[in-house]
């Protein structure tokens, strides 16, 4: 039987929030000049790219929850200074996200989400929202990916989708994360 399109945004939510951590495990083999190093890309470094994520997933996430941050989501382009610190205000956002996507029901999927732009409100369809930012952060980790590329720290396999076979492959950075094939794939 095919997935619902919820499940899909569940599983979505939690391949984010894999893809995240593998980047960003991958950037704390960085040395802090490396994070910051001038590079080519959409923002002139690892830093500036990843703090972006972050920036927008905390607008979208809160959007998402009901709230009003709105564009004060990005006064600080650049909240986290280290790998550390942007790791852990990622991972926070990212369990927000998939908190949400959790709670959410399938009549839920078309209901409106009033995103808080500033001088005005945009009213979205909660999945055409979520596949929105989905695509926004797979954009630009594909531009740190790049620029990792740069340095002397290899970059992670970030095109992957919870293949049924490579389980075992991801298993430790699933406990890592808290998770098992079942948190994902429940029916």
């Amino acid at each position: 039987m095919p997935a619902s399109l919820l499940q899909s945004l569940r599983a979505q939510a939690y391949n984010n929030a894999w893809a995240n951590h593998r980047l960003l495990t991958a950037c704390a083999g960085l040395s802090q000049a490396e994070f910051e190093a001038p590079r080519t890309g959409f923002f002139p470094s690892i830093r500036a790219t990843l703090n972006h994520i972050l920036v927008i997933d905390l607008f979208y996430v809160d959007a998402l929850e009901g709230g009003t941050l709105g564009p004060a989501a990005w006064a600080d382009p650049e909240p986290c200074s280290t790998v550390a610190a942007l790791a852990a205000a990622q991972s926070a956002v990212d369990r927000r996200l998939i908190a949400w996507c959790e709670a959410l029901e399938e009549a839920g999927v078309d209901g409106t989400v009033h995103v808080h732009r500033g001088d005005r409100v945009q009213h979205e369809r909660a999945d055409r929202l979520l596949m929105h930012l989905f695509q926004h952060d797979v954009h630009h980790r594909g531009q740190a990916h790049a620029m990792l590329s740069g340095t002397g720290v290899a970059p992670p396999q970030l095109d992957e989708f919870f293949a049924a076979e490579e389980a075992p492959l991801r298993a430790a950075e699933f406990r890592a994360l808290g998770w098992t094939e079942a948190t994902v794939w429940r029916d």
